[in-house]
């Protein structure tokens, strides 16, 4: 765990190093924020990596987005997803699934990257699987660019948890 001071005075390997993994499979976000420092809180510091994320062309968002496991996929059963995803998708019971919600995971996950292009992605703190799906069930009837919005909105609320969660706990209250 390091400090917010400690990442204002790393050189962008450093920077990258420990903030890489924040956003799913997508160091470019730290490489890019690293630019804008100093930050003076926590929450700056989340800011600037979403208009990193923000400013990106709609290619990058897309693999950002691409970047995310599908909710109780392949990756979860084989065990391949990344630390941060295991926990989230752990703590809401998504990895215990009984055989009827994973049947329904797996044909919302096949609908909806039919109709995306990109796996559905929700800050699943907070909500149990049935109000997963339920989301889940709900967004399908977006319009793709609805759709990328709502799933980018998710992705700043996800790595805002994670952020705070991998700074040292007295800089992160600032």
């Amino acid at each position: 765990m390091t400090s917010l001071s400690e990442l204002n005075g790393s050189d962008q390997g450093g920077f990258v190093t420990h903030l890489g993994g924040i956003f799913e499979h997508s160091p470019w976000v730290a490489e890019r924020a690293w630019e804008r420092r100093p930050f003076a809180t926590l929450e700056a510091l989340h800011a600037a990596m979403v208009a990193v994320v923000n400013e990106a062309s709609e290619e990058q968002q897309t693999r950002l987005l691409r970047a995310h496991p599908e909710l109780a996929g392949r990756e979860a059963q084989q065990g391949k997803m990344t630390e941060h995803s295991t926990q989230e998708q752990g703590s809401s019971g998504l990895l215990h699934c009984s055989m009827e919600e994973l049947a329904r995971l797996r044909e919302l996950n096949s609908a909806y990257g039919e109709k995306f292009g990109f796996p559905f992605i929700i800050a699943v703190r907070g909500l149990d699987r049935t109000a997963i799906i339920a989301e889940f069930t709900r967004r399908l009837a977006n319009e793709r660019r609805a759709e990328m919005s709502e799933s980018l909105r998710q992705i700043a609320r996800i790595t805002g948890f994670r952020l705070a969660a991998a700074l040292a706990p007295a800089e992160s209250r600032d």
